[in-house]
């Protein structure tokens, strides 16, 4: 039975809820910006929400908290690939936001196939007295223009407008499970399943092929790459996972292609817990260095593991996230929950590790107390401001009051997609289409 703690304690500052009722509304990836102002969404439609941090107030301090809409735009559409015959979706696989230089903003999103920049900034005055056409934007014949204008900048109503600064394509033959951000925040990767390249921000016609697992013959594949990142102050560092549960750590200084790893972290079977799904369910679906990059934490099906840079041996810390699904990998193999790709994340000391699991729960493990707790994201029990309640989930027994039964988890409600804020304790997680950001308890 999970341990019950009351930290660290987060009530519900806000619920996003577009009323979605199709599949393409579904959310498909959350981030907050490096500021933590802004928060985007992508979803399975292809469109990118942007919501930003209300300013605090004398009036109400308590909208501190609380993220509005502030921009929304279409960032991919679907295509078709008539070389393969194959439908590319829309879906938003992920997002990553650069740091902000100036008044723009600017992000990274992806689907299956191709990456796209997007700068997004506010206009507050719009230009107005030109020669050659008129106030409505029509072109003027020559014959009715008799003197020079000069064109001025006059206030308007405050817009948000997102463009496409660039557009990185046809450079993956299998589907983007990742993109990464350097820390030079000139390049970045794109990984497939069985590919990483690296782009530079500014050319978009060429990119250079860093890792390349792919066999000779097909039939020899053993494994393909799960997600890959970079490491956070050292841009010559990566690291990806692979399906077998193993990590690589590659070293861009030793040679232009990272095929030999300099660093390899796999934790070896325990031979007596060996079954059928053991390889299934010993795939890495998540990697995220922490914000000190000295350590590296990978989500599995059942668990969340903790590595040492310095250590390849085993993880230092192991946390169960559902072990009493275990005992249900049958069924869940059969409804291809067993599939399922969470994703981690890191609060920002470094200290609270955050993943998601099935009937909208989410798992919090503090690394220094040793405690956990797992919190229901829920439109029934997440009324503004109202404190969570933790959950308990029965495994076996008499069942008690407000505990749940395994039997009982409905695994079509998943929390897959979740994102920390850099600074403070304001955590945002995905519930197929609504978006549920929550806070620390505020006095």
């Amino acid at each position: 039975m999970e341990e019950e703690t009351d930290t660290p304690k987060i009530n519900n500052s806000f619920l996003r809820d577009h009323n979605y009722a199709t599949e393409a509304d579904v959310i498909s990836t959350v981030e907050f910006n490096p500021s933590g102002e802004l928060l985007a969404t992508g979803d399975k439609g292809g469109r990118v929400v942007v919501f930003q941090r209300e300013q605090e107030t004398k009036s109400e301090p308590q909208r501190r908290g609380e993220y509005n809409v502030y921009s929304t735009f279409q960032s991919h559409d679907p295509e078709f690939d008539y070389l393969k015959s194959l439908e590319v979706e829309e879906k938003i696989n992920k997002i990553r936001w650069l740091p902000q230089q100036n008044a723009a903003y600017f992000l990274l999103s992806t689907n299956d196939k191709t990456v796209k920049l997007w700068k997004i900034r506010e206009r507050d005055r719009r230009p107005e007295g030109y020669n050659l056409k008129d106030e409505d934007g029509r072109i003027r014949h020559p014959s009715t223009i008799t003197s020079l204008r000069v064109p001025v900048l006059q206030n308007a109503d405050l817009m948000v407008e997102a463009t496409a600064r660039r557009v990185f394509s046809n450079a993956h033959t299998y589907h983007i499970n990742s993109i990464s951000v350097n820390s030079d925040f000139q390049t970045y990767i794109s990984t497939d399943d069985l590919r990483v390249n690296l782009w530079n921000l500014e050319i978009t016609d060429q990119s250079f092929n860093i890792v390349d697992i792919k066999p000779c013959n097909m039939e020899d594949l053993t494994e393909v790459i799960t997600a890959a990142e970079f490491h956070p102050q050292q841009c010559n560092t990566l690291a990806y996972s692979s399906s077998r549960g193993s990590i690589r750590l590659c070293d861009m200084r030793k040679q232009a292609l990272c095929d030999t790893h300099c660093k390899f972290f796999e934790e070896p079977e325990d031979p007596s817990t060996r079954s059928f799904f053991s390889e299934i369910i010993s795939s890495i679906s998540d990697i995220k260095f922490s914000h000190s990059g000295r350590f590296l934490m990978t989500r599995d099906y059942l668990t969340v593991k903790v590595w040492d840079l310095n250590m390849e041996t085993r993880p230092v810390q192991t946390y169960q996230v559902h072990d009493y699904l275990r005992g249900k990998l049958c069924s869940l193999y059969e409804n291809d929950c067993i599939f399922d790709k969470f994703e981690c994340v890191w609060n920002g000391s470094d200290s609270v590790i955050m993943t998601g699991s099935y009937n909208n729960f989410f798992r919090m493990f503090d690394r220094n107390t040793k405690k956990d707790v797992t919190l229901e994201a829920s439109r029934e029990n997440s009324k503004p401001r109202a404190i969570l309640k933790p959950r308990k989930v029965c495994v076996g027994g008499k069942r008690r009051k407000d505990e749940v039964t395994v039997d009982s988890l409905d695994f079509s409600k998943k929390i897959l997609h979740s994102t920390w804020h850099p600074q403070e304790n304001i955590i945002a997680v995905a519930a197929s289409n609504n978006l549920y950001i929550f806070q620390d308890k505020v006095t």
